[in-house]
């Protein structure tokens, strides 16, 4: 693999570079382009040229040709299985491609961070994330160094001028990298990540396997590479600190390249999407919800072309059929031989198999399904729940949110009939329960089979429907007798998911449902529990799952609970309100509420129904606004991939030779590539405006 830092190639005398288009990554534009041209390629971080993957003779990915530029925040997209953690690798030089270059700008450097397998000890958190400022502590340690040796040397000696400005260039170096702010910074960091201050001086050895991943990325955020790449980065993370991780990507100086199963997050960190599939790279120049439209509409226009393709061999192919041994038609025959020769196939791989289930019908019950009264949990003196009370009602998605600690699985437990200390718990008139632990996955027994498992729980009138079921949570064929030992983290969720619908229910507790999942069956699983008639509390750090399933948001915080009768918007901006005088930056990209000086923080809602009725109003008039804007940027979108098409061809068109021998010609060209351009800009600017 030839990587080259100054992100460009020498060929034929001129310079070669790559433009990728909004919609049509694969073309390339390789010729020899005016020094007044070459200037838009400047700002590029990262290129890919022809880069392949193949294992074992099979193609991942042929021909990848793409570009970053600086600053911008890419979501990489793609089933499981279409190379997007392989692509990642061989950016950051931990896997060769099969053939192709990477070329990076001049002194860019590129950092990764895995999904999982990353583990520290042996220093305490704090010293373990100031490591990663090598570069800095080894500044310090020289200006140390020769400070020391100006305090020995006399002030007349030859030497003393010459460590002297040494120093003074030393300091302001040290000083622009963030030498003196580099302790509060790496503070700031961790508690981002959600470290405590007591965590601070504990060895990094005792932390878990999720805190160990937050320990990576916190020494990655702190090295601040030009090119960052995120696998996953939100796994092992809560909400808050998803929040706060969010705000940081969307400030970040250098070029982020993410993976992530969280819908949210790609649309509140990325604005553009590139999307590993069939064998090649898709650009959308758009937030990940736009990219789904847009997707649909290229796919279905793909899959028309090959229909058309289709249609036009056959009928060739039917012409050489009825014609190939006819003296007078052979030259017509020969040449249609050619021409399908020539032809290059449209090749659309099959669609993925979706899960598709519905929950079974759910007993009727009555209107209060369950009620705590000044309920408490403890762990020994530490009081998670502290003499609260909570009524939920038929019908209800109520989503518990709070920080890593704060009590929800604890919360869910207690629902679930678990052990309390003091008030009460009344389950309400016929309630069949079923419940989905965090920890379900690993309940299951690992040595039987995916069937077995299945058929361990199953009712008898449900046993000749186990292979169907099976098969809607994409177990088919061999994959029902595999062991549960050897299934991937998200079969074991399917599979644990499976097993809530051998028995009717109409209380679904379910603590992190999500995990492992990818989007596709995290979508599937949100139409499921729409559909539900029976009623729903779930624990989900996924944000976007949050929003559109939750009709209540509790949150869990200091041994007690708070209620916003919204879904996740709502209770954002409740709490945006809330805490506007103390804070006034918007939180989660929420803009919080003007407040005059002598104003008071919202009140939450009280329970009157006219008032939550007028809420619930508030919200569908912030959703219709939100489309509306949501339409004005797939207008700007569109008008974007106009202009940036007529540049690429007006760019295409001023390289050919002897465009420049007209001199007046050459001056229009130029005029109407500043105005493009300058046209561009003000796109750009509306879009982000809009996007804001």
């Amino acid at each position: 693999m030839e990587i080259k830092e100054n992100g460009w190639v020498r060929q034929g005398g001129g310079r070669r570079g790559i433009r990728s288009g909004p919609f049509l990554p694969e073309q390339e534009c390789f010729s020899r382009l005016p020094i007044s041209l070459c200037l838009c390629y400047n700002t590029s971080m990262l290129q890919l040229i022809n880069l392949s993957k193949d294992f074992a003779g099979t193609p991942l990915f042929t021909n990848i040709s793409w570009h970053l530029k600086k600053g911008e925040r890419v979501a990489l997209v793609g089933e499981n299985g279409a190379g997007k953690s392989t692509l990642m690798k061989i950016i950051a030089g931990l896997t060769e491609p099969s053939s192709g270059e990477i070329q990076f700008a001049r002194g860019a450097k590129a950092s990764y961070l895995p999904q999982d397998g990353i583990v520290t000890a042996g220093q305490s958190l704090f010293h373990e994330a100031r490591a990663a400022l090598a570069e800095l502590l080894a500044m310090e340690e020289e200006l140390h160094r020769i400070g020391q040796d100006l305090e020995r040397l006399p002030h007349d000696s030859p030497e003393h001028e010459q460590i002297l400005t040494r120093y003074g260039e030393l300091q302001e170096q040290f000083r622009h990298g963030g030498g003196y702010t580099m302790e509060a910074e790496i503070g700031t960091v961790l508690k981002g990540l959600g470290f405590a201050q007591s965590d601070w001086h504990r060895d990094c050895g005792e932390f878990s396997g999720g805190w160990q991943m937050r320990i990576a990325l916190a020494r990655l955020l702190l090295q601040k590479p030009d090119v960052l790449l995120l696998d996953e980065p939100t796994n092992h993370l809560d909400i808050e600190a998803r929040n706060w991780l969010e705000e940081y990507l969307c400030a970040y100086p250098g070029s982020v390249i993410l993976v992530s199963h969280d819908r949210f997050f790609m649309d509140s960190v990325c604005s553009r999407i590139a999307e590993v599939w069939n064998h090649t790279m898709a650009d959308y120049h758009c937030r990940y919800s736009t990219y789904l439209h847009q997707r649909e509409e290229r796919v279905t226009a793909l899959r028309n072309a090959k229909r058309i393709q289709d249609e036009e061999i056959e009928k060739t192919e039917d012409f050489i059929r009825r014609f190939r041994y006819q003296a007078n038609k052979a030259s017509q025959v020969q040449s249609r031989v050619k021409q399908l020769e020539k032809v290059e196939r449209i090749v659309i791989p099959p669609e993925r198999k979706r899960i598709r289930f519905h929950f079974p019908e759910a007993p009727k019950s009555g209107k209060s399904v369950m009620e705590l009264k000044g309920l408490t949990r403890s762990f020994g003196d530490h009081v998670v729940l502290n003499k609260i009370d909570l009524n939920i009602e038929k019908g209800e998605r109520v989503a518990l949110v709070g920080h890593n600690g704060a009590g929800k699985s604890t919360l869910m437990a207690v629902l679930a009939g678990g052990d309390f200390q003091g008030g009460e718990r009344i389950p309400g008139h016929n309630v069949s329960m079923d419940y989905f632990a965090q920890d379900q996955a690993n309940v299951l027994d690992q040595s039987r089979t995916a069937y077995d498992e299945l058929y361990a729980d199953a009712p008898y009138d449900m046993v000749p429907r186990l292979r169907d079921i099976l098969g809607a949570f994409l177990f088919t064929g061999d994959d029902i007798h595999k062991k549960v030992s050897v299934l991937s983290g998200g079969e074991r969720n399917r599979l644990a998911l499976a097993k809530m619908l051998l028995r009717p229910s109409n209380l679904l507790l379910m603590d992190e449902p999500t995990n492992h999942l990818d989007l596709n069956s995290k979508e599937v699983l949100l139409d499921a529990l729409k559909s539900f008639d029976g009623t729903v509390v779930f624990v989900s750090h996924d944000r976007y799952f949050v929003n559109a399933l939750a009709t209540r948001v509790v949150e869990v915080d200091g041994g007690k609970v708070e209620n916003y009768f919204g879904d996740y918007e709502y209770y954002l901006g409740k709490k945006a309100g809330a805490s506007a005088p103390f804070a006034p930056a918007p939180v989660a990209g929420i803009a919080a509420p003007a407040l005059s000086a002598n104003s008071s923080p919202a009140p939450l809602p009280p329970l009157d129904k006219d008032v939550r009725l007028k809420d619930r109003e508030d919200e569908k008039r912030r959703k219709r606004e939100d489309q509306a804007r949501q339409k004005r940027m797939g207008e700007i979108e569109g008008q974007i991939a106009a202009v940036e098409k007529e540049l690429a061809l007006l760019e295409a068109e001023m390289n050919a030779p002897g465009f420049f021998d007209d001199p007046e010609r050459g001056m229009q060209g130029g005029e109407r590539h500043a105005g493009l351009n300058g046209r561009l800009e003000k796109l750009y600017g509306v879009w982000e405006e809009l996007s804001g």
